[in-house]
């Protein structure tokens, strides 16, 4: 599931690929941009923000990308079999005489002037694995509205972007409460504690192709996707339940009912 550190890690794999490289391909599959060609242009950098992609090209453009929950960006070497997806699947073609990158299933694609990235990430809050992370900000943006659903509040990427459904979950066990207690109902420390928690995660998982959060070799996850198995603390089976609103809905959460207290469905 594409987080903050698997789109960093995305960005990283990319960059290296295009940064510095003339583009020889470019093939945008979706209807508005069917049209545009970026081949000639120089890849300056891809940079991810939160859990978007920004991969700027000469020429005062940026193509926007988000992975949301099924897209992917895979990166090929001449001659190499595309192995993303079929090609049906295939929303973006940008190549160079070492790489190819391909995005499969990508839900947003757009290509839109650097000068107005702030249109496709403006509304975002501090990034936990970027340069204007600000945890004192992050903090204040949890706390803005005290009758929210922590789960939802973590979720919200507006308030701190970086954080989906595998870390909300984590973080809500390691902070002993459910994903369901208003934010207003936690103790006066815990909102700065749980931000730097996920500060600490994402960054100790930032380069790392298997995501952690227990430190074991074993289980790598507390709760995310262990219900009805035990907990990994105390034995009782995890628990999992739908959490947020419309389009949210899909988004299962896990949680212990003997380690975390607070509301549950």
């Amino acid at each position: 599931m594409p987080e903050g550190d698997t789109v960093h890690q995305a960005a990283a794999r990319l960059h290296r690929a295009l940064a510095g490289e003339i583009l020889t391909r470019s093939d945008l599959r979706v209807p508005k941009y069917a049209t545009a060609d970026l081949t000639g242009r120089t890849v300056l950098d891809v940079t991810p923000r939160g859990k978007h992609l920004l991969t700027r090209v000469e020429g005062g453009l940026t193509l926007h990308s988000h992975l949301r929950m099924d897209g992917s960006w895979k990166v090929y070497a001449p001659g190499e079999r595309w192995r993303g997806g079929p090609a049906h699947q295939i929303r973006a073609i940008l190549g160079n005489a070492h790489h190819t990158a391909v995005g499969y299933r990508l839900p947003v694609l757009e290509l839109l002037r650097t000068a107005d990235e702030h249109r496709a990430v403006g509304h975002l809050g501090p990034d936990l694995l970027g340069p204007d992370w600000d945890p004192e900000r992050a903090v204040r943006n949890l706390r803005a509205d005290p009758a929210r659903p922590l789960g939802e509040a973590l979720l919200d990427q507006r308030n701190l972007a970086g954080i989906g459904n595998v870390y909300k979950s984590e973080l809500c066990f390691l902070a002993r409460v459910t994903p369901w207690i208003p934010v207003g109902a936690l103790d006066e420390d815990l909102p700065e504690r749980l931000v730097a928690a996920a500060e600490r995660l994402l960054e100790a998982n930032r380069d790392r192709p298997d995501r952690s959060t227990t430190g074991r070799r074993d289980q790598h996850l507390y709760v995310y996707g262990r219900a009805p198995r035990p907990c990994l603390r105390c034995g009782t089976p995890v628990r999992a339940a739908e959490q947020g609103e419309g389009n949210s809905r899909d988004r299962v959460t896990y949680w212990c009912p003997t380690c975390q207290s607070g509301p549950t469905p």
